[in-house]
């Protein structure tokens, strides 16, 4: 237990102010130490706000809280929460205020990095923001170079600008996120090295001025600045890099007071050449990966520093045992650019065995919404060697499952068995040039088996949902039931035996692992979940109004990637566009997709306006061929992606109004 008695007295009972897989494993070694753990969530309110300080503390210190933990994200990184939590007389289990304030202002980082003589990027970390001053200075340092936001971390808000003519748009775009995600709009740039890796050192210090590393992390693989794959030790990191990577990322926390845990983050180039990044002043995603080679648990390293006891290890006891790898769960989808995706989580299937580690976020039931970042889960792995740790955690996936929508499981198994991986030689740009794959990367194949399955679960629910109705169950007369299916994108009618259907002992099941829920049925295959519906019956007007798009001078709907809340709206109607000009951006999951004209012409119809929710293939715009036809008839019949219209504009099949009602109704925009 951690026991050691300050003038506070012992930790009892610890507040972990967050959510999801990092809560869950906080959680797990409180158990262990024999400390009581409240989850806001769980024990406190569903609805209390992570990112409201006030909120936070007073929920802690109604549940007689003795230590606030606060994981990582939300306000992990605020030191003036970290300031309040101390104010309210409740210990801080993370470093003291003015560190995290020192080392997260990345401005500020770097130029004590460069005061320490500690290579650093060349790059404008200066106070003028102005848009002049940042062109000037982008001139200066040359491209290809990196936008990044100031006052935070994690990859979000960062642009890559390689032509002059993209610098306004990645600046206007890197402040907006900067502002949204850490509520400040201050940038700084980087000159952008590639091919390079990404390694950092893990550090432990305590109060009485006592610091260790534990060795390194690669985390090179990445998309979109966010990290896929974790392992310790680095491939690449030989005994001198080590050496200097941790001697630097020591003299950063020693030239700001650091306690607790803390990771200095460092790009590596191919030859050998290092340049300090940032230092995030908390527990990282990728911790799983240091405590499976050093053996040591990093929470419960936080939670005695807390306390005030002793670091009680020196740099000569650490020692790096074999090789460690993990994985990060996304719901995202990684044949359409990694975009999230949200759904319910019908069904999960967690691998087991010596040596698995698995950190979960999720539970069946939980609704993945666009609110909160993408990961699931992490599945780490150990092995003597690389090799083994890779060949086990490529089993790990196999034996995974999530039901209910989708993820980027069946990615990463892809990924685990990459050359690029198991050679080692992947670097931070590897996704971006190496994905998709050369060979096929479309929908997965849904076998026979898995067509009778669905078909015959879906008639099995029908039969006995609707009783009384002589059409259930696929009848038809003189012939095997039948029905018409739609399994992701693929539609067609699936004919069974009649004995299959309604029979308590029929033909076995065929070994597709699936659920069925409210009329879906969702297939796994190849770690893709796949819902599989009875069609719907096809619509008239659809069906004229898709053939009609495809005739020269007709329009082109341009519908939301992803669910999200739009930011950001760039045409008016009546405006001209060329193929390729922005129309809209959206934001889910804390991340920004700008959404494209698909051809030229004119938008005839505009259907959202910036702060409004959209799901998945909403309609946001309707391009018309200049000077020509375009998607409303001139009668108020307008239509979306979804129906047709009647004479009095409203829309079939879709419940949106057309651009007539809306008019009619001064709901127009």
């Amino acid at each position: 237990m951690v026991s050691a008695r300050t003038a506070a007295g012992p930790l009892r009972v610890l507040f972990i102010a967050n959510r999801g897989e990092i809560a869950a494993r906080i959680e797990r070694t409180c158990r262990r130490l024999g400390i009581d753990a409240v989850l806001p969530h769980r024990d406190v309110d569903p609805g209390l706000d992570l990112l409201d300080p006030a909120a936070v503390v007073g929920a802690a210190l109604q549940v007689g809280a003795d230590a606030l933990h606060p994981g990582y994200g939300f306000l992990s990184e605020q030191a003036a929460f970290a300031e309040a939590v101390l104010a309210a007389g409740l210990r801080w289990v993370g470093p003291p205020p003015d560190a995290i304030r020192a080392m997260g202002d990345k401005a500020g980082a770097r130029r004590l990095a460069a005061s320490l003589g500690i290579p650093v990027l060349p790059g404008y970390d200066g106070d003028d923001q102005s848009d002049a001053t940042l062109l000037e200075e982008a001139v200066r340092i040359g491209l290809p170079l990196l936008v990044k936001p100031a006052g935070g971390g994690g990859g979000k808000g960062m642009h890559i600008v390689r032509g002059p003519a993209e610098l306004g748009a990645a600046v206007a775009a890197a402040r907006r996120e900067a502002q949204t995600a850490f509520g400040d709009e201050r940038l700084l740039l980087e000159r952008h090295v590639a091919p390079a890796r990404h390694v950092e050192i893990q550090l432990l210090a305590d109060g009485f001025g006592a610091a260790i590393h534990l060795g390194e992390r690669d985390c090179s693989v990445q998309r979109r600045f966010q990290k896929v794959l974790e392992e310790a030790p680095g491939p690449t990191v030989h005994g001198s890099l080590r050496e200097a990577l941790a001697t630097a990322a020591l003299r950063l926390a020693a030239a700001v007071g650091y306690t607790s845990a803390g990771t200095c983050e460092f790009l590596v180039d191919d030859s050998g050449a290092w340049w300090f990044l940032e230092m995030n002043t908390r527990l990282q995603v990728e911790h799983p990966v240091t405590e499976l080679v050093t053996g040591r648990d990093l929470v419960a390293d936080q939670l005695r520093i807390a306390v005030g006891e002793r670091l009680g290890i020196a740099q000569r006891d650490v020692e790096l045992a074999g090789h460690a790898v993990e994985v990060r769960l996304y719901a995202e989808d990684p044949a359409a650019g990694f975009l999230p995706a949200t759904g319910r989580v019908e069904a999960i299937g967690w691998p087991r065995g010596p040596h698995v580690r698995v950190e979960p976020g999720i539970a069946v039931g939980d609704e993945v919404t666009g609110r909160f970042d993408p990961l699931l889960a992490k599945i780490a792995v150990w092995g003597r060697g690389r090799d083994e740790a890779l060949g086990r955690l490529a089993d790990a996936l196999d034996a995974t499952r999530v039901l209910g929508l989708t993820t980027n499981l069946r990615f990463l198994r892809w990924l685990v068995r990459s050359p690029l991986v198991r050679e080692g030689v992947a670097r931070t740009d590897t996704l971006e040039r190496y994905w998709p794959p050369p060979e096929d990367w479309g929908p997965p194949h849904i076998p026979e088996a898995a067509w009778q399955l669905a078909a015959r679960l879906l008639l099995e629910e029908a039969a006995a949902t609707r009783a009384g109705d002589p059409w259930r169950g696929g009848w038809r007369l003189n012939a095997p039931p039948a029905v018409r299916l739609r399994c992701g994108t693929d539609e067609r009618m699936v004919r069974l035996p009649a004995r299959d259907v309604g029979r308590p002992h029929g033909d076995p099941v065929p070994d597709v692992p699936c659920i069925l829920a409210d009329g879906t049925v969702h297939l796994d295959l190849a770690g893709c979940s796949v819902p599989c519906r009875i069609a719907p019956a096809p619509e008239v007007d659809l069906a004229a109004r898709q053939a009609g798009q495809r005739g020269p001078g007709s329009g082109s709907e341009v519908a939301a990637p992803m669910p999200g809340r739009v930011l950001a709206v760039h045409v008016a109607e009546s405006s001209a566009v060329a193929s390729g000009d922005p129309i809209a951006t959206l934001e889910a999951m804390k991340m920004e997709q700008v959404v494209t004209a698909p051809r030229p012409g004119i938008v005839t119809d505009l259907l959202v306006r910036p702060g409004d929710q959209v799901s998945g293939g909403q309609l946001l715009a309707v391009i018309g061929a200049q000077g020509g036809a375009t998607a409303d008839d001139g009668h108020g019949a307008g239509r979306d992606a979804r129906g047709g219209a009647t004479s009095d504009g409203r829309v079939i099949g879709s419940g949106r109004p057309t651009r007539a009602a809306r008019r009619a109704t001064g709901r127009e925009r």
